[in-house]
């Protein structure tokens, strides 16, 4: 039983799928909002038509006896605005924002985000992961999470897809098996 009722995660519902194209004055930024005010923000951006992502899992808590799930933010204090200049602007208004930082120009934070995205999607239990360390690229060739492209690390003797955002240097990782993937 949810606490609140869904929040929105992504404006427009297309975004990470049309992501590519940067030739009209658009480019990522990775918002860091003040504590506990991505959401609010996030209202606030859709309600001004401003281009966002939210990467948000469910959360399943235990009060009073009784099991309660609330959709959290994956990374705490992040989110991700697809904008031009007068769009960066207009988010600066909502005074949520603690500092703005541009992505690389390409498609890597795109891509990244688009992977995030298909694993919360799936539905695999995740785990933040943070300062991402160089490892060997491979590709999930079978199961749910065919065609997402990580890392591979190895946690506590298991076998772990790490899919990260390379530009904050965070991620999650799943557990997967070996024959799942194919090196890249």
């Amino acid at each position: 039983m949810p606490i609140l009722a869904a929040e929105p995660s992504l404006f427009p519902d297309n975004l990470l799928e049309d992501y590519g194209d940067e030739s009209f004055e658009r480019r990522w930024w990775a918002i860091y909002t003040k504590s506990r005010q991505e959401k609010s923000l996030a209202r606030q951006l859709l309600g001004m038509e401003v281009p966002f992502y939210l990467p948000l899992i469910p959360k399943t808590n235990l009060i009073r006896g009784r099991k309660f799930t609330s959709q959290i933010p994956l990374f705490g204090s992040y989110m991700f605005l697809f904008a031009n200049e007068e769009e960066r602007i207009k988010a600066l208004t909502t005074e949520r924002i603690v500092q703005l930082l541009p992505a690389p120009p390409g498609q890597e934070i795109a891509q990244d985000l688009q992977n995030i995205r298909a694993l919360i999607k799936a539905g695999a239990p995740l785990t933040l992961e943070s300062r991402l360390a160089v490892g060997r690229r491979v590709r999930v060739k079978t199961g749910a999470l065919m065609g997402l492209e990580g890392v591979i690390l190895s946690r506590r003797s298991e076998e772990r897809l790490l899919v990260g955002v390379r530009f904050l240097q965070q991620g999650v990782s799943v557990l997967i098996q070996d024959f799942q993937v194919e090196p890249i």
